[in-house]
């Protein structure tokens, strides 16, 4: 258990080019923790996490351009991966083996993320937008439309409710799933919302912005309950810890930034990065954080518990 911050491990040269996303999963089945990174080297890798540190387990060849995005299924069995080539790959990570591979159409994966219960994969589109993938199926299953521009993040709230996307031109809309209506359209940010995450509690949604601030809404209310500085540059992604009492931000400005959820103070910040950070993400516990990007370095960071 650690009392602080710290960096506790260190992959250099992880990927043969820069390092656009990660995922930490942990399967159901045996407790093992998995890593997932996709990089403009077009690979996706699988890593193990054990002992405190990194073993490669698998490279998984089959996109033909950079991988925009991974996600690992809840149970920890499957992980998706979309890339430049249009496609989206499923794979099985107990095998290595390819499941799956969809064609989203021309340029139209972006973010990947799994549906709470694992049976979607909704992806975010060029023509503004969101379609959902079944696992089972491999096909599309239906669309919801945000009548707006290309979407670059996506993100289910944990209770299975609602989708956020955020697009190039700064709109976040909200969808409630179970009917496909448009919920709410927020005009938080001029510029492209690169990555947007909910609460564990699904009350809150936290929303990453080229303009360098990342904004709090409440998610019932549609109401913005707080707008937070920090970062010199555009921020990249965030990711809320599993306990719902922190959320962890990354940027071009090299760092990862550590927040409290409830006072929203900066509460820490790791400058380990020696470029662009495009990735940060808890481990299920939230005793660890991972960040990856343009310095094709994978790191972990221990918090206190």
């Amino acid at each position: 258990m650690s009392t602080q911050y710290s960096i506790l491990f260190k992959q250099e040269h992880a990927h043969d080019d820069a390092i656009w996303t990660a995922a930490w999963g942990k399967s159901e089945a045996d407790g093992t923790e998995t890593i997932v990174t996709g990089s403009l080297d077009d690979m996706v890798k699988v890593w193990k996490w054990s002992d405190e540190k990194l073993e490669l387990q698998w490279t998984l060849e089959g996109h033909q351009l950079g991988v925009v995005s991974v996600d690992i299924s809840h149970n920890g069995a499957i992980a998706a991966s979309s890339s430049l080539d249009a496609h989206i790959r499923l794979w099985d990570l107990e095998s290595g083996k390819q499941i799956k591979s969809m064609d989203a159409g021309p340029v139209d994966a972006w973010t990947v993320a799994f549906s709470p219960d694992s049976k979607y994969i909704a992806t975010g589109s060029h023509l503004g937008k969101v379609n959902i993938f079944g696992v089972e199926s491999g096909k599309k299953e239906y669309s919801l439309d945000t009548r707006g521009k290309f979407i670059l993040s996506i993100a289910y709230s944990p209770d299975g409710k609602y989708l956020a996307s955020g697009a190039i031109d700064g709109i976040i809309n909200i969808f409630d799933i179970a009917t496909g209506k448009l919920l709410h359209t927020l005009e938080g940010h001029a510029m492209p919302i690169r990555s947007l995450t909910f609460s564990p509690d699904s009350q809150l949604l936290v929303t990453a912005s080229d303009d360098g601030y990342i904004k709090i809404y409440d998610v019932q209310h549609a109401n913005l309950a707080g707008t937070l500085s920090g970062h010199g540059s555009w921020v990249l992604n965030v990711a809320f810890s599993p306990d719902d009492t922190h959320f962890v931000s990354s940027s071009s400005d090299k760092s990862v930034k550590v927040w409290d959820a409830s006072s929203r103070a900066c509460i820490n910040t790791f400058f380990d990065h020696q470029d662009q950070v495009w990735s940060v993400k808890y481990n299920s516990t939230g005793s660890k954080i991972i960040s990856a990007g343009d310095d094709r370095a994978i790191h972990i960071y221990d918090c206190p518990m």
